[in-house]
């Protein structure tokens, strides 16, 4: 069981010793791993230390996920608007 308070997108990067993550349902929440484990495991403890930091502040922080998801893919390339 994944253990998580908030859905997690992980991105896998050109290198493949670094995998993105974020939450959208978590403002601000972003970090990187060496696999995909790894980026759960930094999430998941990650998260804590984002609410408690936004708590601090005196900052909103958003309800939990009763049901998070975790998707992983590749990493989306932004292209500019001219």
């Amino acid at each position: 069981m994944i253990d998580l308070t908030y859905s997690l997108i992980i991105e896998a990067t050109e290198d493949p010793d670094f995998f993105g993550f974020y939450s959208q349902e978590l403002e601000g929440f972003t970090g990187v791993g060496h696999s995909i484990e790894d980026g759960l495991y930094k999430a998941k403890w990650g998260v804590q230390e984002h609410v408690s930091l936004l708590e601090q502040k005196g900052l909103s922080v958003p309800s939990h996920n009763p049901d998070p998801t975790v998707v992983i893919h590749n990493q989306r390339h932004v292209q500019a608007v001219y």
